[in-house]
């Protein structure tokens, strides 16, 4: 195998997309947290941090499925289910990422946010990925606390603490976890039969999922309202987050009328990543600034 060949298959199995997409959500719980006051320093440390242990998740995830990945047509050319990878290889690229993510981690945040990270790492790999997945089917529920860790740490590594801000972050992430990857089983529903993979719409069927996406996105929906009464971001926030809930609620409620149930489940896919996107960017940049400290010391007297 020539060199760009096997640089491009290490580049894959870390899953680019979905470390680019936690990066994302991890800056949006930084800057969400620093209220305007934003150390670059930290901040780069934090990212790259956090990328690192998810893009050494997600190996670890494919060297755990590459005998599943060989049964999907989305999945069967990884390179560690075409064998492209030796699984030792594979697992000692997972390690050191791992350990690399979590030193930086260690050495510019806090304990909290490098917890945070770590039992995101454990829950995805070692609880869900590794027994879960195939033996459970609410599994999907554990493994979005995995998917929530990102943010959550970007959060924690400002403040320190797990305060109500973060308490609404692991909320909004965790529960737009769900009706995505109802989502993805059912517009791949072939994949996951084929890979007896247990998720809810292959089990119970698409009527069943249909009301648990709507029930997800309507408490989803609430909890992004938090963010602005809470005082966290501001009315632009607010808007823009029940514009895109009533988006995504409007077209999981077209799944009932829907002829093609495997094109509803797509477009249902790809606007969730929207929603996601565009909610990150938001509470980015909408954040309400800190109280001035004389303007407190004034209410004090």
């Amino acid at each position: 195998m020539k060199m760009p060949e096997r640089i491009k298959n290490y580049v894959l199995v870390a899953k680019p997309g979905i470390v680019l997409g936690n990066l994302i959500s991890a800056a949006a719980g930084f800057f969400l947290a620093s209220r305007g006051r934003v150390d670059v320093g930290t901040l780069l440390a934090t990212l790259i941090g956090i990328s690192l242990v998810v893009g050494s998740g997600c190996i670890f995830n494919n060297c755990i499925d590459r005998e599943i990945d060989r049964k999907m047509i989305r999945t069967r050319n990884r390179a560690l289910a075409r064998g492209l990878i030796s699984l030792k290889a594979a697992v000692l690229y997972a390690t050191v990422l791992g350990i690399a993510g979590m030193a930086m981690l260690c050495e510019a945040t806090n304990l909290l946010s490098v917890l945070i990270v770590l039992a995101g790492l454990v829950i995805y790999v070692g609880v869900y990925s590794l027994y879960m997945k195939r033996n459970f089917l609410y599994s999907a529920l554990v493994g979005s606390l995995a998917g929530a860790a990102p943010p959550l740490a970007g959060y924690c590594a400002v403040t320190g603490r797990f305060d109500m801000g973060a308490l609404i972050l692991l909320a909004i992430f965790s529960l737009w976890q769900m009706p995505h990857c109802y989502a993805i089983a059912i517009f791949r529903h072939d994949d996951y039969t084929a890979a007896a993979i247990p998720v809810l719409p292959v089990k119970q069927g698409t009527a069943a999922a249909r009301k648990y996406i709507v029930g997800y996105i309507l408490a989803f929906m609430a909890a992004t309202m938090l963010l602005t009464f809470g005082g966290y971001t501001g009315y632009s926030t607010l808007a823009v987050a029940t514009v895109l809930g009533l988006c995504w609620l409007h077209i999981a409620r077209s799944g009932y009328k829907a002829t093609d149930e495997r094109l509803w489940g797509k477009k249902l896919y790809v606007f969730s990543i929207l929603t996601i996107f565009i909610l990150s960017v938001m509470i980015s940049i909408d954040f309400t600034p800190p109280v001035p400290t004389e303007m407190l010391l004034s209410y004090g007297r």
